[in-house]
């Protein structure tokens, strides 16, 4: 198989994971469901981003708690372009479509909602917080990626913002791929310590 279809095959399988998961009720065994499948398919897919496959066993995450669930209400503003700083050297561009702000840790913050320009497009919602450079990576996690399929889908009060499913992108896993970094406008002034970690 080509890798361009196995490309193809490893977005599918990612995408049927988060099926499976707004097909579910959120709790504690959806989420470990969840990480079993995608521990699996890190460690046996051509297209993982993990180097060495079979010293493979799981990835590293913080323990689950409801209380990091929340319903994001989407405010649109000024399409703005943005070309997003990646982890290798070059950028990826994005246009800015607004904000989605949502209440959690007892306060109401706000992240950027950026659209991908390029064939099909996609919507794209990472971050950053202060365990950055500590026990998660500097340059921040992903909420959302519809390209990957990385999405929980809408509720009654929003965009579903789940952040014990919060993932690190694939350049922490290898040198191999340049990925889009949380923007500065995209951090969060809180600890979440939920969703994948470095250790």
């Amino acid at each position: 198989m080509s890798n361009y279809l196995e490309l193809v095959d490893y977005r599918s399988q990612v995408a049927d994971l988060y099926g499976a998961v707004r097909r579910s009720e959120p709790s504690q065994s959806t989420w470990k469901s969840w990480r079993r499948s995608r521990d699996r398919l890190f460690a046996t897919h051509p297209q993982s981003p993990i180097e060495d496959r079979e010293a493979f066993a799981s990835l590293p995450f913080f323990a689950y708690g409801p209380e990091w669930r929340t319903a994001g209400v989407f405010r649109p503003d000024e399409d703005d372009e943005v070309d997003v700083v990646n982890s290798g050297n070059d950028t990826t561009m994005f246009t800015r479509i607004g904000g989605v702000e949502f209440d959690l840790a007892g306060d109401t913050h706000s992240l950027g909602v950026f659209w991908l320009e390029a064939y099909g497009g996609g919507l794209f919602i990472p971050f950053r917080d202060r365990t950055n450079s500590g026990p998660t990576y500097g340059g921040g996690r992903y909420l959302i990626d519809t390209v990957k399929g990385a999405d929980l889908g809408r509720s009654a009060g929003g965009i579903v913002l789940d952040f014990n499913y919060s993932y690190h992108p694939s350049c922490v896993h290898s040198p191999r791929w340049s990925c889009p970094l949380a923007p500065p406008a995209n951090v969060l002034d809180i600890e979440v310590t939920a969703g994948e970690r470095l250790i």
